[in-house]
């Protein structure tokens, strides 16, 4: 049994049976182009990656690299932003690392990027100091900076199809409604403890600047408004997504 990757000059072949090998082509020009060499076990890849199949993975790394890199010149505070960048970068590097074992829809993989770069303005800028929002708030005369809730509510939105997805792709649960409730209440549960770990780090590191590092900006229902956001973006994740994210979910068990 063979997997075959073919290019127009050149034949990259693996034979099941010898682990850890793969098999390049070292002559073009060789008959039947199937001039082979075997790589050792610890150089080796276990498969030969279309581009097709890598590219959204691909993409969304270079993307979140690239807006790191920008969100690290001069940010604001560095503690700060590393406390709003981590779990980010925690996440791009789980995705990658699993790519092989359970790759994701398109949709997931576009929705994280843009999830991704909202953490990373905010780790430059801070939530409560967002120029632009800083802009609407002066402009339209608003009472705070609401740049918090647009990361609250894509902390809701954008776990809900990561989530959905596991459920669905795993057989825990099949797409209906079910599988919609369960989805808003673990990203419900999720807002939520980032709510009591926001709190943690400032009883222990912010003690006496609390509401300043917290962001809440006079606004003692921040931490219930911020729930609220992520349960809204939740829900219409779940009531506007599922049948392009069933479709998006079904080219990756069709190999597409």
């Amino acid at each position: 049994m063979r997997d075959i990757c073919s290019t127009d000059s050149s034949v990259c072949e693996s034979q099941v049976g010898e682990p850890g090998s793969f098999s390049l082509p070292l002559s073009p020009s060789h008959k039947g182009g199937r001039f082979i060499r075997h790589v050792p076990n610890y150089l080796s890849f276990r498969k030969c990656f279309s581009m097709k199949k890598n590219l959204p993975l691909i993409l969304m790394i270079l993307a979140c690299l690239g807006v790191t890199t920008w969100s690290l010149v001069n940010p604001l505070a560095y503690d700060v932003w590393f406390f709003e960048i981590a779990a980010g970068l925690i996440g791009v590097v789980a995705l990658a690392l699993t790519f092989q074992r359970f790759r994701f829809s398109n949709l997931a993989y576009f929705l994280i990027c843009i999830h991704f770069i909202i953490l990373a303005i905010a780790a430059k800028y801070t939530y409560a100091e967002m120029p632009l929002f800083n802009w609407l708030r002066d402009t339209f005369e608003l009472s705070r900076n609401y740049y918090d809730r647009v990361g609250h509510f894509m902390q809701g939105f954008v776990p809900a199809i990561i989530a959905r997805e596991i459920f669905i792709r795993t057989g825990v649960l099949k797409s209906g409604k079910m599988a919609g409730f369960i989805c808003v209440c673990v990203c419900l549960a999720i807002s939520a403890f980032w709510e009591l770990l926001e709190w943690w780090v400032a009883v222990l590191f912010y003690p006496e600047s609390g509401p300043e590092w917290l962001g809440m900006q006079g606004d003692m229902w921040d931490a219930q408004g911020d729930m609220m956001m992520a349960l809204i973006g939740a829900i219409l994740a779940i009531l506007l997504l599922s049948r392009l994210h069933d479709r998006s979910m079904k080219k990756i068990v069709r190999g597409k």
